[in-house]
């Protein structure tokens, strides 16, 4: 029986052996609580949510099958008969809820973080400190053993199948690629050589586990770097991988050492879909596909298209549990979707920190941050209807408190309201979509256009102020020059911006705005055609690795982006999406300085110091992201009043607009009031 809304996305899947009851994978995604012992209870209540959110096949985090094979010192690892128990804890509690768990197997090779780290060649990967050590043609053949090794052990741990990463630029992708393979012996030279390590793998478990077991073979058919895989080749291994008895292939979608952006709020949804179709022409195995894939239409045509047999989702079901039951039941508005910030789960993974989510709190600190039901309920007036206030009032109502938000503005979303301006930012509507539908079904009471005042507020047992921030003024000479606009002006207010422009901060928002000045409109992230031209994307496949030049299209303006402090403007973005905005904003001609002081502004233009030399900026405009102050004079009146009171969000810290900060602030207020 399907779902009558989503078809394609709720039949079931038949492996041979066991059927999959609907077509969502929920694909591998390290959290950090693989790393740590003493977290496999936190690990095994994180997957059995999703398992009883139905979610039809899930994979772990990547697991080394051996110490050489690290993410970072001591991750997680299954290459012991002890480290089966703490794995049983997850498969357990998963099987509990009526659900299916893989282990991913993933060896980093030169990724590894650490001084033992080992690779085809001895080549160091930009993005680690560390030269691995070659493998001798003796450690190849005893790497193949531990994948083998693992994959029994995660049988005897009880998981459903094991998922073999051979792809994102890992071990057994360095072997297949001429850029980082450089031997001359059995497992490099030829591709035939090259591929054989992943082929040998693929055969080997399969005769270690047997046949009732999943096997996924996490294939690279997009490396997206120079001196990657040509597609005659990619085909040649999936057909050989099939051969040697995998259940299923899932898409690989390039290194992460690539100059094209994979996961990023601003790809596209669905923007590789396209390469898993090519590869269905070739294999007779179901094809799994991935990236940017949040929504169940898009999942749904996708599948409808035959483009895909199965579709691969992790973050979004970081942002959202019962997505899949929300789905099946046609309730596609109440689901809190994945906006692809990266803020809270990549970037916290990479800075060695538990992941979580941005729209979630909760994901990742299930067995921590509990939303219950009160003995009691009371009256709690929330006033700000941005993500801090949003996020406490909804949580409140859960709970069954009586809520009340009010804003002065006509209607919620706070800050959001700009974000989702920027070119490659419309994700954040659907956040804002799954804030109404969430407060309506609560039954929230909405004080819209109402500016809440201490009288207002007297009647409640208690307030939460979430008021927000107001921009910083400067101090420059001639800041009052109608030219010059906050980017409140210019996000809210729409106000006219000339064809130059200097904007003075170059944080977040500042090259928040920069994007949002410079980028055509309809920016390239809403078209994938466009959007692979930007990027130099090669949908024909003609070229190794899938790149071509790009084809930037020109600015809608010339942009400086100026910064007081010294070093490269954007340096303290964050991880994940920071090199995205500026190799975006470099390819538009935004000229980005500095340490740079300001002298004044009059009618030549912004004139400034770069170091000893003066220079004017001869602009149209100068916009000021000089940073916030948080908007506290309600909080203040509050105080004095005797009310009892309670500050969140930009109301409490302005730092750059911080939404992650906001809604975990919010959220666990309300969890706990």
């Amino acid at each position: 029986m399907t779902d009558t809304a989503y078809p394609a996305l709720f039949s079931p899947l038949d492996l041979g052996f066991c059927t999959l009851p609907n077509r969502v994978l929920m694909g591998s995604m390290h959290t950090g609580l693989e790393d740590h012992a003493g977290d496999y209870d936190k690990l095994a209540a994180f997957f059995a949510e999703r398992a009883r959110g139905e979610v039809g096949l899930m994979v772990t985090g990547g697991i080394s099958p051996s110490i050489a094979g690290w993410l970072k010192p001591f991750g997680g690892r299954m290459s012991m008969p002890w480290h089966v128990a703490r794995h049983r804890k997850v498969t357990r509690a998963v099987h509990h809820e009526h659900g299916r768990i893989c282990m991913q197997i993933l060896h980093a090779g030169r990724y590894g973080y650490h001084p033992l780290s080992v690779a085809p060649s001895r080549i160091k990967a930009p993005i680690s400190p560390f030269t691995p050590r070659a493998l001798s043609t003796r450690g190849v053949e005893r790497t193949i053993a531990n994948f083998v090794s693992s994959a029994r052990l995660a049988r005897e741990a009880g998981y459903d199948g094991v998922e073999v990463m051979g792809s994102e630029g890992y071990l057994i992708n360095q072997f297949l690629a001429e850029r980082t393979n450089r031997r001359t012996d059995a497992w490099g030279g030829s591709y035939a050589r090259r591929m054989r390590i992943a082929v040998e793998i693929v055969e080997r478990i399969r005769e270690a586990v047997g046949p009732d077991f999943i096997l996924i073979y996490r294939l690279s058919m997009l490396d997206l770097v120079e001196g990657g895989q040509d597609w005659d080749q990619i085909v040649q291994l999936a057909k050989a991988v099939e051969a040697a008895g995998a259940t299923l292939i899932n898409t690989g979608i390039g290194w992460h050492e690539t100059r094209v952006p994979t996961i990023v709020t601003s790809v596209p949804r669905g923007a590789f879909r396209w390469v898993t179709a090519r590869m269905k022409r070739e294999v007779g195995i179901p094809l799994i596909t991935t990236n940017r894939i949040n929504m169940p239409d898009v999942a749904e045509r996708i599948l409808a298209d035959g483009d895909a047999d199965m579709v691969s989702m992790a973050r979004p079901l970081l942002a959202d549990p019962d997505w899949v039951t929300k789905a099946r039941a046609g309730r596609s508005a109440a689901i809190n979707t994945c906006i692809a910030c990266n803020q809270a789960c990549l970037d916290h993974v990479f800075a060695n920190r538990r992941a979580t989510c941005l729209v979630n709190p909760r994901a990742c600190h299930e067995t921590e941050l509990r939303i219950e039901p009160v003995i009691m309920a009371k009256r709690f007036a929330v006033v700000g209807a941005g993500p801090a206030g949003m996020a406490c009032a909804t949580t409140l109502a859960e709970r069954g408190h009586s809520v009340t938000l009010f804003d002065r503005a006509q209607s919620i979303g706070g800050q959001f309201n700009m974000a989702r301006q920027i070119p490659g930012k419309e994700e954040f509507d659907e956040t804002l979509r799954y804030f109404q539908h969430r407060l309506k079904a609560l039954d929230v009471r909405q004080r819209l256009g109402h500016e809440a005042t201490v009288e207002d507020l007297r009647k409640f047992d208690a307030v939460v102020v979430a008021t927000g921030v107001t921009p910083r003024r400067t101090s420059i000479p001639g800041d009052d020059d109608p030219r010059v606009l906050s980017y409140v002006d210019v996000l809210r207010d729409h106000a006219p911006v000339g064809q130059r422009v200097a904007i003075i901060g170059a944080g977040g928002i500042g090259f928040d705005v920069a994007e949002f000045l410079v980028q055509p409109k309809p920016a390239p992230g809403t078209d994938i055609d466009r959007w692979n031209a930007e990027w130099g994307v090669d949908e024909n496949m003609a070229h190794a690795g899938g790149l071509k030049p790009r084809q930037t299209e020109p600015a809608a303006r010339q942009v400086w982006l100026l910064q007081r402090s010294e070093g490269r403007p954007g340096k303290r973005l964050n991880k994940t999406t920071g090199w995205v905005h500026r190799a975006t904003l470099k390819s538009k001609g935004v000229q980005m300085l500095g340490d740079v002081s300001y002298e004044r502004i009059d009618a030549q233009g912004l004139h400034l110091r770069i170091g000893e030399q003066s220079r004017v900026l001869e602009v149209d405009n100068v916009v000021i992201c000089a940073g916030q102050e948080p908007n506290r004079s309600l909080a203040d009146a509050l105080a004095s009043a005797g009310v009892s009171t309670h500050v969140i969000g930009g109301a409490d810290v302005a730092a750059e607009l911080d939404a992650k900060r906001a809604i975990d602030q919010g959220t666990r207020l309300a969890a706990r009031l």
